[in-house]
């Protein structure tokens, strides 16, 4: 069974669309999805207003997880349609990865890369902390499952250190790459501290994917990599916390 009520960032596009899109298709789908993006009036997201207008399921939050304030605002707004009950799932799904290389790497790149992919998580996990830990004491006996409460970061294969002379000189994505480890990191810390609440933290590497991100490329589809971890999601435990987890289940290394 789906999480009962999730919320993903980063909804207007690639992956964090189509997890809305498939999430709806599940044969039980969540009773509340919150669908973040950072302006919901605009023309780019007509396919997400229109799947929130045929389904009153999803609602649709202005976030821009980078600022403080538009993160206190998302939360109050996500607690009025919770209603009281607390909320199983949030993926931090929103990030960015500019061209980035060892020569041409500057601190305005580092800044700009980790306040969005490190710090905006950060955020959004913190304001949203109160309800995940609501959803966990909805389910006190249960134990640590994405249908009880769970926190799940995005991150990638190019985030990890031991993968790193694997790969490193074909994706010249250096600022990007050192964020993704920073999450991990995060990640890792978040699913010692939070463990007592009951929730479960986890990162996912969806696999290199046709988005605005990925390029056209890449192997996979948004559909392939989300029907995955959809699954990897539905299937989380205690023993999966604070790992970084592809889109097929299996362990990737820090």
């Amino acid at each position: 069974m789906a999480p009962a009520r999730i919320l993903i960032t980063g909804c207007n596009r690639g992956l964090g669309l189509e997890f809305v899109r498939q999430l709806l298709e599940l044969p039980n789908p969540p009773k509340q999805i919150f669908a973040t993006c950072r302006d919901p009036t605009s023309p780019q997201n007509k396919k997400l207003n229109d799947l929130a207008a045929s389904h009153p399921s999803v609602v649709v939050i202005k976030l821009e997880a980078t600022d403080p304030a538009s993160v206190k605002e998302a939360s109050k707004e996500v607690e009025s349609h919770l209603r009281g009950s607390g909320l199983n799932v949030v993926i931090n799904n929103a990030g960015i990865m500019p061209e980035s290389t060892l020569e041409s790497a500057d601190a305005e790149d580092f800044l700009h890369v980790y306040n969005t992919n490190v710090v905006g998580p950060l955020l959004v996990a913190k304001a949203l902390l109160p309800f995940l830990k609501k959803a966990a004491e909805e389910n006190p006996k249960g134990p640590l499952s994405s249908n009880k409460a769970a926190l799940i970061n995005m991150s990638t294969l190019l985030g990890s250190i031991e993968k790193t002379p694997e790969t490193f000189f074909y994706y010249p994505v250096l600022s990007y790459r050192c964020s993704k480890a920073a999450l991990n990191m995060m990640t890792h810390c978040q699913s010692l501290g939070y463990k007592k609440d009951g929730i479960l933290c986890t990162a996912f590497h969806p696999g290199w994917v046709q988005t605005d991100l990925g390029g056209a490329n890449a192997p996979l589809t948004a559909d392939q990599s989300v029907k995955g971890m959809i699954k990897v999601l539905s299937c989380l435990s205690e023993k999966h916390n604070g790992l970084l987890l592809d889109w097929e289940g299996n362990v990737v290394p820090w």
